[in-house]
């Protein structure tokens, strides 16, 4: 039986450095056996994200601030109307596969937007989900980026629920330029973060095994992208 991670909801957007510093707190305190596992789930303010193989030139418009970030991948947007989920995980209990970790969190996200009748869709050498559009066009509702400290997870998944889609202009989002991106709404869908979050709730327990616990519904290193 997989341990159980704690859920954890923040009602208020909740800034990036802060949630940094604290996901840093979680990772040693799990990594030392004195807390348990945690899936975060938070919006943040408007702000842009610069993983590990960001390129200067994909920031077109710094409108809103840019953080440098350990995570893995390129420059990513974060803002209201959009759930992040951070998911500290101990692979060293659960298995010590990084490469499994991440289509776990692939098959958590497709799995998530099924419960809206969308078929969500992986593609070979982009990162996130995707989403097939009339026209044979394209566009992203989902990226992933993760970092792994001694085998714990942090940084995790964005889901696009009813983010300002405009803001997504002001960098090539995880430098992927001839594609566009989505969101729930966009594609028709009145869904809204709860909603999201009952999906991500059912569907995590589907590929990561059963668990959960108090709190849900209030309130060798590597990294990859």
């Amino acid at each position: 039986m997989p341990p159980t991670p704690e859920w954890r909801i923040s009602a208020q957007p909740v800034g990036y450095l802060d949630a940094v510093a604290e996901m840093e707190r979680r990772v040693d305190a799990i990594r030392a056996g004195t807390a348990p596992e945690l899936v975060w789930l938070l919006e943040h303010p408007p702000l842009y994200t610069a993983g590990t193989s960001a390129r200067l030139e994909d920031l077109l418009t710094p409108r809103f601030p840019v953080h440098q970030t350990g995570r893995g991948g390129q420059f990513t947007y974060h803002g209201p109307g959009q759930r992040v989920a951070y998911v500290m995980l101990d692979l060293k209990r659960r298995g010590p596969d990084l490469r499994r970790y991440v289509r776990d969190l692939e098959d958590w996200l497709i799995g998530s937007l099924a419960r809206f009748n969308v078929v969500g869709e992986r593609r070979d050498g982009r990162v996130g989900i995707w989403v097939s559009q009339p026209g044979g066009r394209e566009d992203k509702i989902a990226a992933i980026g993760v970092r792994v400290r001694r085998w714990v997870t942090y940084h995790g998944i964005s889901l696009n629920v009813e983010p300002d889609l405009s803001h997504f202009d002001g960098i090539v989002p995880c430098g992927v330029r001839e594609h566009g991106v989505t969101s729930l709404v966009d594609l028709g869908l009145p869904v809204t973060l709860h909603d999201v979050d009952l999906a991500l709730r059912a569907s995590f327990d589907e590929v990561f095994g059963p668990g959960g616990g108090p709190g849900f519904g209030q309130g060798h290193e590597d990294e990859r992208r």
